[in-house]
């Protein structure tokens, strides 16, 4: 006679999943499986993907003239490649649950390094673009420091970081710009953005690899699993063996390093050191990699919805100013999705969380054997 295990019996398997696995696929007996609505799923993975198509129809028809064209296209991947290379940077933070807000000052720091070494230091242009990356590193690193062991809120520690970093721009630059000789700057660098292959910008290929590279790091490596899981629930991060501070420090780094290479393409584009113009990108980046978090996996930032996400804004402020919009749309644009996409990415981890609640209260149910086999039957078998 075999006794049934009780609900509070050991589940060692279900106890470590937590929010972020997909629980009560199976049901026990007597209780059939909660039906999951294919539809429901595909629109909160693609639906974000499916509005892209739809602004770029709806922009198409309206501005058939204009829109629909292949230097829209070419302008579209090459003015976007930045913003969406800072998404990227912004999104590997928030999957550990904190937020980067020094990426714009970063960001106008690293290319106005690049010019400085360039320009008046006479630094041959690899080693400048490779100093000012691995600089982004040690900022990420700096960042993750602060808020991991000196136990101080990202919103804050990174915005005073970031006041720091401009302040350091500032002196570099004493306030002004940094302008290029009468011979400018080396071709070859200029052409690593403005260059194209196989007839697209090479700065969307750019972005298209790094998209990879995260989407590789953080859905098929263990490092992305216990980044998800310490964004997720650190506490019990904590309880698995998970060195949280440390691999917090990591997404900091990572994205620094990112960041320093925005700086690098930012420099190639600009040609001139603006100590300013790095703050016109922290909003669309957390638009980005917020709104990001609302598609491909909805309810946790990830790379490929970033990219998707980088997308949507991207069509919309075209034909909008294709339309003929006044300036003042564009911050108002972006103000308005970064709500939107806060409010969505909140819904969709709220969802997420009330998913897994539901398959954890059900699971004992779906592990219990039928009473048939308490009273004398043999466990396990079949009527």
């Amino acid at each position: 006679m075999t006794a049934s295990p009780s609900p509070s019996s050991p589940r060692p398997r279900s106890r470590r999943r937590g929010p972020l696995s997909r629980l009560g696929r199976r049901a026990g007996p007597g209780r059939p499986a909660r039906p999951r609505g294919p539809g429901g799923h595909l629109i909160g993975a693609y639906g974000l993907l499916a509005l892209t198509a739809l602004l770029f129809l709806l922009f198409s028809v309206t501005l058939p003239r204009t829109f629909p064209t292949l230097a829209t296209v070419d302008s579209i991947l090459s003015t976007q490649s930045i913003p969406a290379v800072l998404a990227l940077a912004a999104m590997v933070p928030i999957v550990t649950g904190a937020f980067d807000l020094s990426l714009g000052y970063g960001l106008g720091l690293a290319h106005v390094m690049v010019m400085q070494l360039v320009v008046n230091n006479g630094w041959p242009w690899p080693l400048a673009c490779l100093a000012v990356i691995v600089g982004g590193g040690v900022v990420g690193v700096l960042n993750g420091v602060i808020v991991e062991f000196g136990r101080i809120d990202s919103f804050i520690a990174t915005l005073g970081t970031g006041s720091m970093l401009y302040a350091v721009t500032g002196w570099i630059t004493g306030g002004g710009r940094i302008v290029p000789g009468p011979r400018g700057l080396p071709d070859a660098f200029t052409d690593i953005y403005d260059s194209t292959f196989l007839g697209l910008p090479v700065p969307a290929y750019y972005v298209l690899a790094l998209a990879v590279a995260l989407w590789v790091a953080l859905e098929r490596m263990p490092l992305g699993r216990y980044l998800y899981v310490i964004g997720s629930n650190p506490r019990a991060a904590d309880l698995v063996g998970i060195p949280t501070r440390r691999y917090t420090v990591y997404a900091f780094a990572a994205s620094g390093l990112i960041v320093g290479f925005a700086g690098v393409l930012l420099a190639a584009q600009q040609q001139i050191g603006n100590p300013s113009v790095g703050l016109d990108y922290l909003l669309p980046a957390f638009a980005g990699a917020l709104l990001g978090s609302t598609a491909i996996k909805p309810g946790r930032p990830n790379a490929m919805g970033t990219l998707v996400a980088v997308a949507v804004l991207a069509v919309g402020l075209t034909g909008i100013a294709q339309m003929g919009a006044d300036f003042w749309t564009v911050p108002l644009f972006y103000g308005g999705t970064l709500l939107l996409a806060v409010g969505l990415a909140g819904y969709s981890a709220r969802r997420r969380l009330r998913t897994g609640a539901v398959a954890a209260r059900d699971a004992p149910a779906a592990s219990a054997e039928p009473p048939s086999s308490q009273d004398g039957g043999t466990a396990g078998s079949t009527p």
